[in-house]
């Protein structure tokens, strides 16, 4: 395929330059790996303690969760102020509070390592970003400079053009100068 691009190019009389066959193979490369970082990370190996840390954070952070969490609480709360008899966590729910600090204390961490792996994620895909923008400039550029020179070949040519015309009309002029003297001499 890149064969046939320079073959294109080179029909319109110039050589291709080496920006332009740099930019080609770059964009051919580029459709035949397109890889997003999700792809690269999909293909990686995570340790178990990875993928549970992102299990827990997708549901931890779901409002699943949230509700499920709440109507537990709503239960706890309801049944230890009405069960009178039986107070195994009285007013201000004491245990109430320890778990839920516990749930804390276990659910922190593992979100900030799953937030650490999603910054990872994040850095690789801007640095793969900007190479696309730096490789994308490169390509504009030489797209740009060989639009300049094929616009300057052309202007050249029109230019030649409008001289050769000139050289006509002149040559047109002079002959319908001549052609007046001599017509009207004859006469």
């Amino acid at each position: 395929m890149a064969e046939r691009l320079s073959e294109i190019l080179q029909q319109e009389g110039e050589p291709v330059t080496d920006l332009e066959q740099r930019a080609m193979a770059a964009a051919l490369v580029r459709l035949g790996e397109a890889r997003t970082p999700e792809d690269r990370f999909a293909a990686e190996q995570m340790t178990l303690g990875q993928r549970a840390a992102d299990v827990v954070t997708t549901s931890v952070g779901s409002w699943t969760f949230i509700l499920v969490q709440s109507g537990i609480l709503a239960i706890w709360l309801i049944v230890n102020s009405v069960a009178w008899i039986r107070d195994w966590d009285p007013y201000p729910f004491i245990l109430l509070n320890l778990v839920l600090s516990f749930q804390a204390a276990f659910t922190a961490p593992i979100i900030m390592m799953s937030q650490n792996r999603q910054a990872a994620r994040d850095r690789i895909e801007a640095i793969e970003d900007y190479a696309v923008d730096r490789q994308a400039e490169e390509e504009i550029e030489a797209i740009q400079t060989r639009l300049d020179d094929l616009s300057g070949r052309q202007w050249d040519a029109l230019v030649a053009l409008q001289q050769e015309q000139l050289d006509l009309l002149r040559q047109i002029s002079e002959l319908s100068r001549v052609i007046h003297q001599r017509t009207s001499g004859a006469d």
